[in-house]
C-alpha cells in the first residue's frame, strides 16, 4: 500500500510541478529509494544520506530551500523516524509541513499511528496521497492536468479508480 500511494503522490507531484527531492539512506546498503517512485523522476538522482532525520543533511536543507517554497509535503518510509524527525525539524526552522500519511508505514501500525498523532500535536497537517492530488486539482472543471490526474486516480485509487475508469468509459461510448 505504501509503494502504491507514494507511487501515486510522485505522479501528482510531477503532474503539477511541485519540486521533489528524492532521497535515500545508505542505498549501498539496501536503502534504495522504491524503483516505482525513480521511475516517475527517471532523470533524478536522489540524495544519499547517513542521517535518520534528513533535515540534518545541509544538502537536503539546501535543496528545499532552492525551491523557494515554505511548503513542504513529506512522506518517507519510517513515519516514527524518517518523517517525523525532519518534518518536526522543518517545522522549527519556520516551514509549514504536511505529512502525508497513507504514503509513509511505521514499523507497526501503532509506531505509525503515534508518530502521527505526536506530528499533529507539533503543527503538521495530516494529509493522503488523494487528498493532495484533489486539493492540488481543485475543480474538476480545470482540464489543464485532468488526464493525468485521472490516470493516477485510475492507476492508484483502488475501487475509486475502477469507477471513475467506469465513467470515463461509459462517457467515451455516449460520446
Amino acid at each position: 500500500m505504501v509503494i502504491n500511494n507514494v507511487t501515486a503522490l510522485a505522479k501528482t507531484a510531477r503532474a503539477y510541478g511541485v519540486p521533489t527531492i528524492l532521497t535515500t539512506i545508505s542505498a549501498k546498503r539496501g536503502g534504495e529509494i522504491f524503483k516505482q517512485v525513480q521511475a516517475v523522476f527517471p532523470d533524478q538522482k536522489p540524495i544519499d544520506r547517513s542521517f535518520i532525520n534528513s533535515w540534518e543533511d545541509g544538502r537536503i536543507v539546501e535543496a528545499v530551500k532552492k525551491t523557494g517554497r515554505k511548503k513542504l509535503v513529506i512522506a518517507a518510509l519510517w513515519t516514527e523516524m524518517c518523517l517525523a524527525m525532519p518534518a518536526i525539524h522543518a517545522m522549527g526552522d519556520g516551514f509549514d509541513v504536511y505529512v502525508v500519511t497513507d504514503a509513509s508505514g511505521g514499523a507497526s501500525p501503532e509506531a505509525h499511528d503515534m508518530a502521527i498523532r505526536r506530528l499533529v500535536a507539533a503543527g503538521a497537517q495530516p494529509i493522503t496521497c488523494l487528498g493532495m492530488a484533489g486539493e492540488l486539482q481543485r475543480d474538476w472543471a480545470r482540464t489543464e492536468r485532468l488526464g493525468e490526474v485521472a490516470q493516477i486516480l485510475i492507476e492508484h485509487a483502488g475501487a475509486s479508480g475502477a469507477v471513475l475508469g467506469w465513467e470515463l468509459d461509459n462517457e467515451a461510448k455516449r460520446a
